[in-house]
């Protein structure tokens, strides 16, 4: 069985395949290792295997890593950093204001007010992309694309947040060129966007299975799991 070092280098080899295939450059695409229901000692290993940012879906149990990890934060010169990944109830707020680096999926205005709000003045502004429910589904969270323009204008105004992008978990599909057109719709939202004179840089698309074709289709953040950490057992979801 392969290391989790060796894992990293054989995604970061699959970035860069797929870089040289869309003429992307590969220090555009950065590598999000989603560590959910991974016990810290595999966050440990990733971290001193170079990779330095976490995807979280429960706020509990990334909570507890993040206390137990301290001590990778405390590196001034390159510390870990902690991304929410999974939906987030306004009742956690406080607790990820104050504790994660970045938010990936905000849908809703209520929330987004509650971040900013609640992130301490002693820390950089929380960075945040917009969850986009851009294939329509009705288990997914996300704004719709048509509400995508008021709620990022919103959203951008607040103090304590940086609107970075969008965000997005497209429903599943067999082949590439299927797998590429909620991608390619993602894409054209954001430059829409940016049409609009907002200014994001971010689209955070791509998993384990559909790589290939979130970087084909402009993605700066792919968030891989599996591919990275193995298998993970079979549980029910903590609450967030």
């Amino acid at each position: 069985m392969a290391s989790i070092a060796e894992n990293i280098l054989q995604v970061r080899g699959r970035i860069a395949s797929a870089c040289r295939a869309f003429d992307r450059l590969p220090a555009t695409v950065h590598l999000l290792a989603v560590s959910k229901t991974c016990p810290g000692v595999s966050v440990r290993e990733a971290f001193d295997a170079g990779q330095r940012d976490f995807g979280e879906n429960y706020v509990q149990e990334a909570l507890a890593k993040i206390t137990e990890l301290a001590d990778l934060r405390a590196d001034s010169g390159d510390p870990i950093r902690w991304h929410l990944i999974g939906p987030l109830q306004s009742n956690k707020a406080r607790e990820v204001a104050a504790n994660f680096d970045w938010v990936h999926s905000v849908d809703r205005m209520k929330l987004a007010q509650r971040l900013s709000d609640l992130r301490p003045p002693a820390l950089a502004p929380l960075q945040v992309c917009l969850q986009v429910n851009i294939s329509g589904e009705d288990s997914k969270s996300g704004v719709a694309p048509e509400a995508t323009l008021a709620l990022a204008r919103a959203v951008a105004a607040l103090p304590n947040l940086n609107l970075r992008g969008l965000m997005a978990i497209p429903e599943p599909a067999a082949d590439l060129a299927a797998q590429r057109a909620p991608h390619r719709a993602l894409r054209k939202l954001l430059e829409a966007l940016n049409a609009e004179g907002l200014e994001l840089d971010t689209l955070s698309i791509g998993m384990s299975a559909d790589l290939e074709a979130a970087v084909a289709e402009g993605a700066t953040w792919v968030r891989v799991g599996r591919a990275i950490f193995g298998s993970r057992p079979a549980k029910s979801a903590p609450t967030s």
